[in-house]
């Protein structure tokens, strides 16, 4: 299952239904605070992937992708944006970064790389 955090709905829907085609479960969280909340629970996430520039909740989507780096380290972790690339200590070890707009196979692809060396 792929967390997806994304906070633009157009954007969320369409990464959502790319995932769901290709065979992933995804929970959308349209912010990093219900992300937490999916992960504080019992659902099993196998990757989460954030935007990078939310402004609705307490955190942006670097300072998730630290978090879970730190809490849930088996997590694979997909930061991506379209504002800029992250520098060098902006991103937990082990993070990728993929810049929107990205193609959909790329994206996918990542997922499924991503998903098969945490396993």
């Amino acid at each position: 299952m792929v967390l997806l955090v994304e906070d633009d709905g157009l954007l969320l829907m369409e990464a959502s239904d790319t995932l769901v085609e290709a065979g992933f479960q995804v929970v959308e969280a349209p912010h990093a605070d219900r992300a937490l909340q999916v992960l504080e629970s019992d659902r099993e996430v196998d990757a989460l992937m954030t935007d990078v520039d939310m402004p609705l909740g307490s955190i942006d989507g670097l300072a998730l992708a630290r978090l879970v780096a730190r809490r849930w380290p088996w997590i694979p972790v997909l930061v991506v944006s379209g504002m800029g690339t992250p520098g060098p200590n902006d991103m937990p070890d082990g993070a990728l970064f993929i810049p929107k707009p990205y193609a959909p196979f790329d994206l996918v692809q990542t997922l499924h790389d991503r998903v098969r060396r945490a396993a």
